[in-house]
């Protein structure tokens, strides 16, 4: 009698969980049960939108930014950064055609699905009201698509919900 087994899933994640030093500070997020526990089951879609831009690592840090009513992502010096992320996030975005899911770096101004900050222009006054230039475009792009973001993993519940989804 042969075993069946599962295909490995295919799931998206920002790079930085995969302890990839990517991020502004030049450091990485790696999540151990997303390397570990999950690598176990799945292949991983790594993607960095900073990097795939062009920005270097350690790099200055980006927040977004409630300009004009537009929201943007700009450095601590006002540098438009968004066109850039949304260029590099579009390629991405068309060739997740064959993922399960996707694994997001919680409160990214590119990659957070929610309750990013906020910053008003010209101001450090700050809601936590904002959702990553990336993490959107994946999210409107396939809107079905199971998300999550890393903190959120830790939760058992929120976890199981989420492998669920994906298979």
């Amino acid at each position: 009698m042969a075993l069946h087994t599962a295909p490995r899933l295919n799931i998206g994640i920002s790079s930085c969980l995969l302890g990839e030093k990517v991020r502004y500070d030049g450091g990485h997020k790696r999540s151990h049960f997303c390397s570990e526990t999950l690598g176990q089951i799945a292949d991983f879609v790594p993607f960095c939108p900073e990097m795939a831009a062009g920005m270097p690592s350690p790099r200055p840090s980006i927040r977004l930014v409630s300009r004009s009513s537009q929201i943007i992502a700009s450095t601590r010096d006002g540098k438009d950064l968004t066109r850039a992320l949304q260029q590099a996030g579009s390629q991405q975005v068309e060739q997740l055609t064959d993922i399960n899911g996707y694994i997001f770096c919680a409160s990214s101004p590119s990659c957070g699905m929610a309750n990013v900050r906020l910053y008003l222009e010209d101001s450090n006054n700050n809601s936590k009201q904002g959702v990553g230039v990336f993490a959107q475009q994946v999210m409107e792009r396939y809107p079905l698509l199971p998300v999550e973001e890393n903190g959120r993993l830790n939760d058992a519940i929120l976890r199981e919900n989420f492998i669920t989804r994906v298979y």
